[in-house]
């Protein structure tokens, strides 16, 4: 085979491995209900977290933010990608479905901190949202 697809055919997926798909959160709405729910944290970011109503829609929906004390458009658009990448590689494998995940960037320290250590940050995050204490 010559490498490339035959017409017809879809493409491999960018990530074969991710058991759940992540959808982006885009209303103020959903960024709001998040922030009155679960929070937690950590050096390198926040996250808020919240278990949706069975009515609602389904998988695992994340937003990202930045407010201006990060820095200009260029660090606020540079911490939002390093979040973005942490939560494709850890939030499809113990993120829970039903629940939407707001990740927020810290100044200085989301984009200085090392990528490791940033999605060590988001496992422990997410460890302390779902324990069950509130």
């Amino acid at each position: 085979m010559d490498g490339k697809n035959q017409p017809g055919e879809t493409p491999p997926a960018a990530s074969v491995c991710a058991p759940v798909t992540l959808t982006v959160l885009r209303k103020r709405s959903d960024f709001l209900k998040a922030a009155r729910a679960r929070r937690q944290g950590t050096s390198s970011m926040m996250l808020q977290a919240r278990k949706r109503t069975p009515d609602e829609a389904t998988g695992i929906r994340v937003g990202f933010t930045c407010s201006k004390k990060v820095g200009n458009a260029v660090a606020r658009n540079r911490a939002k990608r390093r979040l973005r990448e942490a939560a494709r590689a850890v939030l499809p494998v113990i993120g829970h479905d039903g629940w939407d995940y707001v990740l927020i960037g810290r100044a200085e320290t989301t984009v200085a901190r090392p990528y490791e250590a940033l999605l060590d940050d988001l496992r422990y995050a997410l460890r302390k949202v779902h324990s069950g204490r509130k």
